[in-house]
This record gives C-alpha cells, sequence and structure tokens, in this order.
C-alpha cells in the first residue's frame, strides 16, 4: 500500500474518532456488499481487470467509505439545533462570513474554513473561463437534459437508496429534487457565483450541508441503512459522477483520439468542474487534470459498484421522476413545456439506460411511443441549431459579449421557473420503512 493510500485509509477510519456519535459504530475495515473487485458483477461489465489502474481501484475502495468530515460534523449538530437553524447559521457564514454568526460553533467555522481553502491547483481565470463555456449548453440543453441526467443516478440500488429514503419516490418530492439540481449547477455558471461570496458558493455549501444531513438520518433515523451492504451513504465516489459527467464524457472521445491533452477551451471545462467538485468536498485525488487520469478515475468506479436493480427503489424513483411536473405552474404555455421536456426525457432514458429496449422500459412502467421519439427529434434538431449558433457568435469579436449576456439573461429567468431551492433533508421523511435484513436481501 502506497503512502498516499496509507493517508486516504487514515482518513476514513479517523471518522470513528472525530465523529463518534455517527461513525463510532461503523468497521471499517469491512468491505461492503456494493463494492466488488470483479467487473463482471458490476454496472460495466465491458471493462476487465486488465483495463483498470489498480491504484485508482483501491482509491476508490477507500472512498466508498469516507463521508465529509466537516460537513458531517456540521450536520451532526442537528439534535441541539434543529436543522433549519443550522442551514440559516450557513447562509449569513456564506454571505457575510462566519464571523457575522454570533456564538458560531467550532462546527461551522470548520466547514467555512475548508471550502474557503484554496487549492494549489486552482486558476480562477479558468474557472471564469470554464462557466462562460458550460452557459451555452446550460442555457439551451439543461433545461431538457435535467431529468433525464437525474435518472442516471436512480439506476444502481446501492447508489440510488439516500434519495428513496429522503421521500424522492413521491411525484411532488421528486420534482422538487429535479429543480434543485438544475438550480445549482445554473447557479454556479452565472457570472461572479463562484467567487468567495458568490450564489454558486453558498449553493455548493448548502449542497454539501444536504448531504451530510442525508448521512446523519439514513445512519442514525432510518432502520433501512446496513453498512455491511450500501457503505457510508452518499460516499465521495457516489458525487463524483454527478459533478463531473460532461468532463468524463469529453474525455472518453480525447482518448479514443489518441490525445494526451485537453485543448485550451476543454482545460477551462474541466477547472470550472474540478473546482465546482472541490467546493462539494469531493477529495482532491478524485479529480483527475488528464484524460487519461479521468477516464481512468471513472472506470475504477463504474467497474467496482455492483449491479443491482431493485425496482422498489430504483424503479419506484425513475418512475417518480418522470411523471413529477416540473414547471413552476399549469399555464398552457408551461404545460406545453412540460409535454415537450417529458417526451425528451423519456426517449433519452430509453437510449442512455436501457439500450433501447422499450419493453424493459415498459416492465419499468414506463410507456415510451411514437409521439415521444417526435418530440425528442424536434428538440434534438432545435437545441443543437442553437448550440452552433452560440458556439459561432462566441467567436465573432463584438458579438461574442452580446451572446454571452444573452445567455446570462436567460439563465436567470430558468432560475426562476426552477425555483426556490431548500437543499434540505428533513429527519421526518426517514420513518422505518423496514428491517436491514429485508434492504440487504432486495
Amino acid at each position: 500500500m502506497s503512502a498516499a493510500l496509507d493517508q486516504v485509509w487514515a482518513k476514513v477510519t479517523s471518522q470513528k474518532t472525530a465523529l463518534p456519535a455517527l461513525y463510532g459504530d461503523i468497521d471499517f475495515s469491512i468491505t461492503p456488499q456494493r463494492f466488488t473487485d470483479d467487473p463482471a458483477q458490476s454496472v460495466a461489465k465491458r471493462l476487465s481487470k486488465d483495463a483498470l489502474d489498480p491504484d485508482k481501484v483501491a482509491l476508490i475502495k477507500a472512498y466508498t467509505l469516507l463521508g465529509d468530515v466537516v460537513a458531517d460534523a456540521y450536520a451532526a449538530l442537528m439534535p441541539r439545533y434543529g436543522f433549519r437553524p443550522l442551514i440559516q447559521m450557513l447562509t449569513k457564514a456564506c454571505d457575510e462570513g462566519v464571523q457575522a454568526v454570533p456564538d458560531a460553533p467550532p462546527e461551522l467555522v470548520a466547514f467555512i474554513a475548508d471550502m474557503e481553502r484554496v487549492p494549489d491547483w486552482l486558476d480562477m481565470d479558468l474557472v471564469r473561463e470554464g462557466q462562460r463555456l458550460d452557459r451555452n449548453a446550460a442555457a439551451n440543453l439543461g433545461p431538457f437534459a435535467i431529468r433525464g441526467a437525474f435518472i442516471a443516478t436512480f439506476m444502481n440500488k446501492y447508489a440510488a437508496l439516500p434519495m428513496a429514503l429522503t421521500g424522492t419516490l413521491s411525484n411532488d418530492t421528486a420534482a422538487r429534487r429535479v429543480n434543485e439540481t438544475a438550480t445549482f449547477f445554473t447557479t454556479t455558471l452565472l457570472p461572479g457565483s463562484l467567487e468567495r461570496h458568490g450564489a454558486g458558493f453558498r449553493a455548493a455549501a448548502m449542497v454539501r450541508l444536504m448531504h451530510s444531513m442525508v448521512r446523519f438520518n439514513a445512519l442514525k433515523r432510518s432502520d433501512r441503512w446496513d453498512v455491511g451492504v450500501y457503505g457510508i451513504p452518499i460516499p465521495q465516489v457516489d458525487q463524483m459522477p454527478a459533478g463531473l459527467i460532461p468532463i468524463f464524457l469529453m474525455s472518453y472521445k480525447i482518448v479514443a483520439q489518441g490525445r494526451k491533452t485537453f485543448t485550451p477551451e476543454e482545460r477551462a471545462r474541466v477547472e470550472l468542474a474540478r473546482y465546482r467538485c472541490f467546493l462539494l468536498g469531493l477529495p482532491e485525488d478524485l479529480l483527475a487534470d488528464t484524460p487519461q487520469g479521468v477516464v481512468d478515475t471513472m472506470n475504477a468506479r463504474s467497474a467496482t459498484l455492483r449491479a443491482g436493480f431493485d425496482d422498489a427503489t430504483c424503479g419506484e424513483l425513475v418512475r417518480a421522476t418522470l411523471n413529477a411536473y416540473l414547471p413552476p405552474d399549469e399555464r398552457p404555455e408551461n404545460k406545453l413545456f412540460d409535454h415537450v421536456e417529458r417526451g425528451f426525457a423519456k426517449v433519452f432514458f430509453l437510449r442512455n439506460f436501457l439500450n433501447g429496449d422499450r419493453a424493459a422500459a415498459r416492465r419499468m412502467g414506463v410507456e415510451i411511443g411514437p409521439r415521444d421519439f417526435m418530440l425528442f427529434g424536434v428538440v434534438a434538431l432545435l437545441v443543437t441549431s442553437r448550440l452552433m449558433a452560440y458556439r459561432l457568435a462566441r467567436n465573432v469579436p463584438g458579438v461574442s459579449d452580446l451572446a454571452d449576456a444573452v445567455l446570462v439573461a436567460r439563465l436567470k429567468r430558468q432560475l426562476k421557473r426552477y425555483g426556490h431551492a431548500e437543499f434540505t433533508s428533513d429527519a421526518e421523511k426517514y420513518r422505518p420503512a423496514g428491517a436491514k435484513t429485508a434492504a440487504a436481501a432486495s
């Protein structure tokens, strides 16, 4: 075991002594059922052991048992303060500085200090350029893609259970979670949002606290969570795909082309994604900065996550998300958008997660008809033309800034549609719903 890996395991096991109220009863020497060293049993059966980096696999195994030390400690104050006061204190600390919070608990001070830390690799000019580049896709493709992308987190029972425990099995809660996710990523693309007192910095803190609240409630207030089966709720390796999926897809293409480095524009997008993930608490050694490094990290995660689809968890989450009404009201234009976007999302789901198998979708309760395919084609044509137009405008002097201003305005309008994001996890949602043995056998 390398010295670097020794340090990672030391960090993992330190959770037991650093936060005994939450992790004191956990045996960190176990290998959870969710982890497999046989790619044939994983969600990435196409990969072979020979294609995996052993050091990356060892790293993924360790981080399967890692939560978020500083945010978890703050979330563990819920029994003392209540979850809304914790959110209020964190919001004030983000907006005005921790010194503005009267009698700020030391856990809050440590949480903010961790987010304020500037990593050695960070280049904020590149982050700002990455924001500018990503605004095009977020403004034009984002509203249609967010539901389908959200579903990606539900296709594995080991990774999906935390969302089921938060009450996302209901359509209303599913809609709120989708809109919150869209709000977070959209907010982090606005100019200045990732500066210390920006809205994106605050949104990252809220998401990070929400994840820690899920961990606390799942471990302490739910009888469905079995560490021997699922590991730590929302471990660091499960946050990685959501934060880096566009970078993963881009890196796979680059490696397939035989390139070893990112172009300047690609590098800016990578820097944005890495810093956003850093603010969310991801360990820096999961944030690779080369195309091959990104591919190796994602392959190691996919090839070690045991395959498993439980209809009572995964299927219900998919159906609730696809059936959720996302717009803020039922005005005719919003109902039309919902109809079009939902059809697009169904076909997106079919193509990306079911390999086009409509019978499999039907077994899951998802009916996909000719009209959905037609809507998918119309949206794809419209979005592609808009993306191309803004890409061209970006290279025209005098037009570039105007086009960017239009995109920023569109993103702000989208944020109003998504509504106010609470980023909370209420303990009332964690009512006992079945014995641990039943969950383990599912």
